[in-house]
Parts: structure tokens; C-alpha cells; sequence
């Protein structure tokens, strides 16, 4: 199996261009899929960057229903109109981040013409697409641990109100190989703990792979209460002794400095134009 990092925020290989945003496209045996698809076009002319030829991408699968992670859609659809898109059905729900009381409230959601494509395919609950792919929602359902502190700042609208999301529309990506089990999550909205936790009442054991962001990043500088939740964090991830985790994106680089201290080879950081091989 291999895992191309198609667009991430910290500069790799390859001359990609990082942006804020996510993309994995990803080559099996049976399957070649695509992981979500970034904030926007960037993402294509990264892949093309990479020798990657998205007209033979069957599968997308979209974590969550933000446009960090969606904005690539609208644009891969033009190149290639077959693949059928996996979406959660509260994905195109309008969802707003706070950015503080002089800007407000900012519209993070999906494009809205995404909901009106024919490829897409809406799911709710658990849902196994074949033999190799698996998606499973309901990430709190094993909520034993708390969620990441940013969450805070993120909201949906109903009327006039904008309430705290709770992520019911993320999901995540599980493919099985060769007798490994590759678990991939968008931002882990959730909580990387929690959705270890689903992992294991689905399948009883730990994947071999994680791929995800853990949402721990923060534009400002950190209390020593939140630095002291990202190293408990890691510490309980050190706990999947067998577990490969590679992270990205919405953890950011102070975060994830933390958690190798503490996890060692056991974490590592996959980079715009990274290629993993499992």
C-alpha cells in the first residue's frame, strides 16, 4: 500500500505547495482512492507534482464536512466525474469557526454544490464498502476521554444560533491489507483516544497504522494545561505498543515536538509530498 500526502500545511518533497488543508491519495490492491481533497485546486496540481493520476482515483472518502478538507471537490469532479464520494449525511450542515469578537463568525463548511452531485453517497452509521474499505462514524460512542480543547472555537448554525458542533458528521477511513488494518481520520475532532476506543469495539484489537491529525494546533501560545493534555495524550498512545502513528496537518508543529518527545519512533510526522509505503 501506498500513502501520498497531497496537501498538508508544513512544506515536504517534491516542490508541493503545503496550504492549510488535507489530501491523501492512496494506492491498494484492489483500489486507487483519495482520502479528502484539500482546501482547494492546489491539491490537483500537487498530485500532477507527484506522477499521481487522479482520472483513475474510483473512491473519495471525505472525513468531515469542512472546507479545509472538502475544497478540492468541486475541481477533481471536473477531471474526474466517476468516483464515487463517501460523505457523512450531516456533512453540508453550515458550519462556522469563531475567530473572536472582531471577526466573528466564519463560514468553514463544504461548497454547497457538493451535496447536489450525482457520484456522491451518503452515509449514516458504519458502512463497509468492500472487503479492503471500511468507514465508521459515531466517534463519541466510546467517549471516555475529553475531546481537543480547540474544538471550542467550532460551531454549527441553526436559525440564528450557533451552537457547539459535536461532529456527528466526522468519520473514518479503515483499510485492510495483507492481514494490516490502516486507520485514517481527517482532524480527529472527536479525539484521537475516543476514536481508538470505536476502533477497538469494532475490530477488538489496535490498528497496525494510524494516519490523522489530532487538532491540537493553536495560533497563540499554549497554558501549561493544555500542554499538559497533549503529553497525557501521547503518553496513553504510547499504550498501542504495535501502533504506527503518523501525523500532519492540524496538530501543529509545538504539539507534535511534545508528543515525540514522549512517543518516540512510534510517531512521526508525514509532510506535504510525503509517500508512505505500509
Amino acid at each position: 500500500m501506498k500513502i501520498y500526502n497531497l496537501i498538508e500545511n508544513e512544506e515536504g518533497s517534491c516542490g508541493c505547495t503545503p496550504k492549510h488543508g488535507l489530501s491523501f491519495y492512496i494506492e491498494t490492491v484492489r483500489h486507487r482512492l483519495l482520502c479528502d481533497l484539500g482546501p482547494d485546486e492546489e491539491t490537483l496540481r500537487n498530485a500532477e507534482k507527484l506522477g499521481v493520476n487522479l482520472t483513475d482515483v474510483d473512491t473519495v472518502i471525505l472525513s468531515h464536512g469542512h472546507y479545509d478538507h472538502t475544497g478540492g471537490v468541486m475541481p477533481f469532479v471536473k477531471h474526474n466525474p466517476h468516483a464515487c464520494i463517501y460523505i457523512r449525511r450531516t456533512a453540508d450542515r453550515p458550519y462556522y469557526s469563531y475567530d473572536g469578537r472582531e471577526k466573528g463568525y466564519r463560514y468553514i463548511g463544504i461548497d454547497p454544490e457538493i451535496a447536489g452531485l450525482k457520484q456522491v453517497r451518503w452515509i449514516d452509521g458504519d458502512y463497509r464498502i468492500d472487503r479492503e474499505l471500511s468507514l465508521f462514524g459515531d466517534l463519541t460512542a466510546c467517549e471516555n476521554h475529553p475531546v481537543p480543547a480547540t474544538n471550542r472555537y467550532l460551531m454549527v448554525k441553526e436559525g440564528e444560533e450557533y451552537i457547539r458542533d459535536t461532529f456527528d458528521h466526522e468519520q473514518c477511513l479503515v483499510i485492510e491489507e495483507e492481514g494490516k488494518r490502516v486507520l485514517l481520520s481527517g482532524c480527529a475532532h472527536s479525539g484521537i483516544l475516543n476514536i481508538l476506543d470505536r476502533f477497538r469495539q469494532i475490530y477488538h484489537t489496535d490498528p497496525d497504522v494510524v494516519i490523522s491529525g489530532f487538532h491540537l494546533m493553536k495560533k497563540k501560545d499554549y497554558t501549561a494545561a493544555e500542554k499538559k493534555e497533549i503529553c497525557e495524550i501521547a503518553a496513553q498512545l504510547t499504550e498501542c505498543r504495535s501502533t504506527k502513528f503518523y501525523t500532519c496537518h492540524c496538530t501543529g508543529l509545538t504539539a507534535f515536538a511534545w508528543m515525540k518527545e514522549i512517543m518516540g519512533e512510534q510517531l512521526n510526522y508525514c509532510h506535504c509530498g510525503d509517500v508512505l509505503e505500509v
